[in-house]
């Protein structure tokens, strides 16, 4: 049992007093995080890198303490090997279209797996267009690549393999170490891209012992500012720029250099790894306790791993005979906020099959593609606010029920 009451760190949490369990979307900023975008733009507000006045040297020290700090929790070789982006949608971005181009004349074949995120699947569909062959991986009814179709894809021209390592939708936990020793053992030159937007601050993860050349994280899905993540690149692996101009990391991402969100992100990292175990427990903790709820109400289907092999954080549950769409709303109704599926993924492009394709691709059955809610935990979800939840599902299922369209 956590000890703390992190709420007490939240200011919105303060005054609204709503029950946020959407924390996979995005996460609420503590104190902490907020003061240190204030106190940039009220103490040091310069470029960094640029000037020897005070401010700009302040505002330098700021940017070099959060890359420092981010380096520090990965256990990366130098600050050098950190590109500081907009978020996990640009880390994706980088990594992936950034590594194809300057490898492109080693070989044409990408791999990467059957649920991944908008912004790893978008830049596969693009660079295809360009003449790339992409392998999509499939999974098993938990979300959960085969290793030995991996080994099979990998060929002398695969220049990149793409992966989550957490779903964000189901929780699923991919093999990252187990793939990556051997992707390199059939092909030493094919580079490895982690997705660890789910997994940064909910385990510890060292990329250079899960043997990985590039690892994508997003600010504010750790509780900092919108706007802020990195990419972490392996000393020495080739990446072409996608942002051109005034050559700010070393040519890798021009453009100036967001110094408050940088710091904010510094601050949450520090945050989020403080007590990191006990934070652990708590959540696993949560999500035993949700999901004992949910299994004694009558028409649910909790989807994927439940126990510590899965993420601490996300539930995915489906709901037989209700819409997700109009238990969402009920359940808003009743100061309670959680999300159908991606958060990303809720905008269907045209021409695109309907419905969440990581569900798809773990088999759920076709009457529960559109019956599924999402919950996701922080710090600050209390064991009362779980409670609540399922005692709200408890009395809203069955009235929802009657008037299911058959």
């Amino acid at each position: 049992m956590i000890e703390k009451n992190y709420k007490e760190d939240f200011p919105l949490l303060q005054t609204n007093k709503t029950i946020y369990i959407d924390n996979a979307a995005t996460a609420q900023k503590p104190a902490v995080v907020i003061e240190a975008e204030k106190r940039f733009y009220e103490e040091s507000n310069a470029n960094p890198l640029r000037g020897f006045y005070p401010l700009s040297l302040a505002a330098t020290e700021a940017y070099e303490d959060a890359r420092k700090v981010v380096r520090d929790f990965i256990h990366a070789d130098s600050e050098k090997e950190i590109i500081f982006t907009s978020g996990g949608t640009e880390s994706n971005n980088l990594a992936i279209i950034g590594a194809a181009m300057a490898n492109r004349r080693a070989g044409n074949h990408i791999i990467t797996t059957s649920i991944e995120h908008a912004s790893v699947e978008n830049p596969m569909e693009f660079l295809k267009e360009q003449g790339f062959e992409i392998t999509y991986l499939s999974v098993d009814e938990n979300g959960i690549i085969s290793l030995e179709e991996l080994e099979e894809a990998v060929t002398e021209q695969t220049i990149l393999v793409s992966m989550m390592q957490v779903n964000n939708e189901i929780g699923a936990i991919e093999p990252v170490a187990e793939a990556a020793e051997l992707i390199k053992k059939k092909n030493p030159d094919t580079l490895i891209h982690v997705d660890a937007i789910q997994s940064y601050g909910k385990m510890y993860i060292y990329p250079k012992k899960l043997g990985i050349d590039m690892l994508s994280v997003s600010g504010h899905k750790i509780h900092g500012p919108k706007g802020s993540g990195f990419l972490w690149v392996k000393e020495k692996t080739k990446l072409k720029p996608l942002i051109l101009g005034g050559g700010q990391q070393k040519g890798m991402r021009s453009g100036t250099e967001n110094v408050p969100a940088i710091a904010g992100l510094g601050e949450a990292a520090e945050e989020i790894y403080e007590n990191l175990d006990e934070k652990r427990a708590h959540l696993y903790g949560l999500k035993q306790r949700f999901i004992d709820g949910i299994e004694k109400l009558e028409g649910t289907h909790v989807n994927g791993k439940t126990g510590e092999d899965s993420a601490p954080h996300i539930v995915s549950v489906s709901f037989e005979g209700i819409r997700s769409e109009v238990l969402l709303h009920s359940l808003e109704d009743r100061g309670i906020y959680v999300s159908s599926g991606s958060a990303c993924s809720s905008n269907n492009h045209a021409g695109k099959q309907k419905g969440s394709k990581t569900l798809r691709n773990i088999h759920l059955k076709e009457n529960l593609l559109d019956s599924t809610l999402r919950f996701s935990f922080s710090v600050h979800t209390t064991e009362e606010e779980i409670d609540y939840a399922l005692e709200v599902l408890g009395e809203l299922l069955p009235v929802l029920k009657k008037y299911t369209r058959h």
